[in-house]
């Protein structure tokens, strides 16, 4: 393990660097938008840019990386998206800003490409395991580092704009002085509908909701926490809270639905998570520390859905399509990101600040009846045809390239083809 986690100990920290900066950014443009006034419907659909701008980065950053060379690429990459942040403080307009989140999600879909593979060259399948746990306990660490950030300084000023910008400037460090060798050139993601549907239907629908339901609150739950009365300051607890208790609820949601038919624990998962959508919204009018704990608990019902949708189509996916199935099901969750922040704010703004939680209980509801049909419509797989659930970042679809179940299903199909 340790000899693992030193082998690729600078790519993790420019990942770490990266991934809390782009945290601490999220939260700050929708905090700072509400400072600014700019209408609920503006700050949806200037966050929902990011999302867009990621899904065409999975699909062409991959050209840039293969004529550049990972080096420059991530220096490319970087460069612009460091600019692009202190950009936000020069011109301040909804417009303006949505066109910096589209130019954002492009570069960060291509710095997180260009990290993932080259951790995926560099772990062995003995390790692979390892790495991208570290990986994701990375993800989470730092991205709620990221959260907390905010309180720093005054989000309606320049100086958290340019610790966003230096952060991801110093993540050029650790990549530009790696004397590790380029990895294999990176594939671009493609989205084949037909057969994410033909795989699994109910993940197909199920990681599209939660794209639906994650970006929304993602994006517009800081203005939630300031439309519903608390200052700044409670934003960042409350945004952590959702980390955390996304977090500590992999291992145990994971390791059940590796035990039982994980159809019902996905269709258990999505009842919670939207009844713990709903105590947001109770919690609304309590006290902090109820909103924070409820924070908490939709969290935990929230995050896994994800990971459990992936090992759903894995289950059913052939050996060959691993990798190009579970990229596909991030461009789904991608699309859905897009959507959700629109339908989020406009809801805001017809029924109030706790509708956005409804909203999300609302798309919960939709994986739930489509996940009883579903079950009448096809048997659920046996204990040996089960793949191991996986808690993967939602980042790029390189870490999919690092997960052990691709290693597990290449040398599967390795040993039939000799012994042929």
């Amino acid at each position: 393990m340790r000899q693992a986690i030193i082998s690729v100990f600078a790519l993790l920290v420019a990942a770490a660097i990266l991934l809390g900066a782009n945290g601490l950014q999220s939260t700050l443009l929708s905090v700072r938008a509400y400072v600014e006034g700019f209408p609920l419907w503006a700050i949806g659909l200037m966050m929902s840019a990011y999302f867009g701008g990621f899904a065409l980065g999975c699909r062409y950053a991959p050209r840039f990386i293969r004529r550049s060379g990972h080096v420059r690429a991530f220096t490319a990459f970087a460069s612009v998206a460091s600019a692009v942040t202190l950009m936000h403080v020069l011109f301040v307009g909804p417009i303006f800003w949505l066109a910096m989140r589209l130019i954002a999600g492009f570069c960060f879909a291509g710095l997180h490409m260009i990290i993932e593979s080259w951790l995926n060259e560099k772990a062995t399948n003995e390790n692979r395991g390892q790495v991208l746990s570290v990986y994701r306990i990375a993800d989470f660490s730092a991205v709620t580092a990221g959260q907390f950030m905010l309180n720093m300084a005054d989000p309606a000023g320049f100086v958290l704009f340019a610790v966003v910008s230096i952060l991801i400037s110093l993540s050029l460090v650790p990549v530009a002085l790696t004397s590790a060798s380029q990895p294999a050139p990176i594939k671009s993601a493609r989205l084949d509908l037909p057969k994410l549907f033909r795989v699994s239907p109910l993940a197909a629908l199920g990681i599209f909701c939660v794209g639906l339901s994650g970006s929304s609150f993602w994006s517009l739950a800081p203005v939630f926490v300031q439309d519903i009365g608390y200052d700044i300051a409670a934003v960042a607890p409350v945004m952590s809270a959702m980390i955390f208790g996304g977090a500590i609820a992999q291992w145990p949601i994971g390791w059940i639905s590796d035990k039982f038919d994980r159809r019902i624990v996905i269709i258990v998962v999505a009842c919670l998570a939207a009844l713990s959508a709903i105590f947001v919204s109770v919690s609304s009018s309590m006290t902090l520390g109820f909103l924070i704990f409820a924070g908490g608990c939709f969290g935990f019902f929230h995050m896994p859905l994800f990971g459990l949708g992936i090992a759903h189509a894995n289950d059913f996916a052939e050996a060959e399509e691993f990798v190009s199935v579970n990229g596909g099901l991030l461009l789904l969750y991608g699309i859905g990101a897009v959507i959700g922040p629109n339908i989020g704010s406009a809801t805001m703004s017809l029924f109030g600040p706790a509708a956005l939680f409804y909203f999300s209980c609302s798309v919960y509801l939709i994986v739930i009846i489509f996940g009883i049909y579903r079950m009448t419509q096809r048997a659920g797989v046996t204990a040996e045809q089960k793949e191991d659930y996986v808690a993967v970042p939602r980042t790029s679809p390189g870490v999919f390239e690092m997960d052990p179940r691709a290693a597990e299903n290449t040398e599967s199909d390795s040993e039939e083809s000799a012994g042929s």
